[in-house]
């Protein structure tokens, strides 16, 4: 597909900022034709060093919480102000997926841009940890890296030129999100598919120069991204 909207953001400067394959054109695709109303209240769940919220606020038109445990919301927050949006447009918060501190039904929409995998296996973790915090009728965008096809059980080689299976865990196939999905109570399931996006998405992260990056370059130059995909997900709260 045409990423029309990330190509603004396709700079050295912001590029070496992301923190795995490129985020503006995941989060660009899954949001094609998305039902979130402009000005709507937004959860970036796992927002990392605030790209994607810095996307959501500008291209979008959304008052977004950046909300990510690991990433220090001062530093988010002279981002966001060097990148021209006031503190009304975006909030830093650090957050814990898995204990939000908000009032319930308190967001309009949840969107997660390749991190939900971390923390959103869990069959209950919907309707227990991440739906009360969205208001009936609200959507949650999510996508996640995952695999084709499952394969855990005999790993190939390639893969594990760059990661052990423990890291492997974390990428499943449409399959296992499907299953988990399907034991969620509180919201109907829009959509689950696979995105176009992989190749691409991952060039643009293993031609970065830090050390994560690099070390991902084995799998992804020896053919690994073959057994990859990304997978997204719609839900709606009843």
């Amino acid at each position: 597909m045409e990423y029309t909207k990330s190509q603004k953001y396709n700079t050295p400067e912001l590029l070496a900022k992301i923190m795995g394959p490129n985020p503006f054109k995941l989060q660009e695709e899954m949001l094609q034709n998305h039902k979130i109303p402009t000005g709507s209240r937004v959860c970036d769940l796992g927002s990392g060093q605030g790209l994607t919220s810095v996307m959501l606020a500008k291209d979008y038109g959304f008052t977004v919480y950046a909300a990510d445990l690991w990433s220090d919301p001062e530093d988010n927050r002279k981002f966001f102000k060097k990148m021209g949006l006031t503190p009304e447009q975006v909030i830093p918060v650090k957050v814990n997926a898995n204990a939000m501190p908000f009032e319930k039904e308190f967001f309009d929409a949840i969107v997660s841009t390749d991190s939900y995998n971390y923390w959103g296996r869990d069959p209950k973790y919907l309707d227990t940890k991440l739906l009360p915090f969205v208001k009936s009728g609200g959507y949650l965008y999510i996508c996640v890296p995952g695999m084709k096809k499952d394969c855990h059980d005999h790993l190939p080689e390639v893969l594990l030129l760059s990661w052990t299976p423990e890291q492997l865990a974390y990428l499943r196939d449409i399959v296992y999100w499907t299953a988990i999905l399907n034991n969620c109570r509180s919201a109907e399931v829009i959509s689950i598919y696979e995105m176009e996006g992989n190749e691409d998405l991952w060039f643009d992260w293993i031609m970065q120069e830090n050390e994560v990056a690099v070390g991902d370059r084995k799998a992804i130059g020896a053919g690994g991204g073959k057994y990859l995909n990304f997978i997204a997900f719609v839900l709606r709260k009843k």
